[in-house]
């Protein structure tokens, strides 16, 4: 019996805060559902997943769907 397939989106991101500052990741990973994700929902998962407040915009750059095994327990994506 095969597992089933899993994916996890690895992107670049910008994050501007509402009241200063910024954040920048490069080759980040995250476990998804599914072998696609949208830039607006991977943006909102990014800020749940990382619990970030007062965020004003988030771009997602250089985002790609790779095959690799989910790295939380269940796979768990928010």
């Amino acid at each position: 019996m095969n597992a089933p397939v899993q994916h996890r989106v690895v992107f670049d991101f910008e994050i501007d805060f509402s009241n200063g500052g910024g954040l920048q990741g490069q080759g980040f990973r995250l476990d998804i559902e599914g072998d696609t994700i949208d830039d607006d929902a991977l943006a909102d998962y990014l800020v749940r997943d990382l619990r970030l407040l007062m965020v004003g915009e988030v771009r997602i750059l250089d985002k790609r769907i790779i095959c690799e095994a989910h790295k939380r327990v269940g796979g768990e994506t928010g």
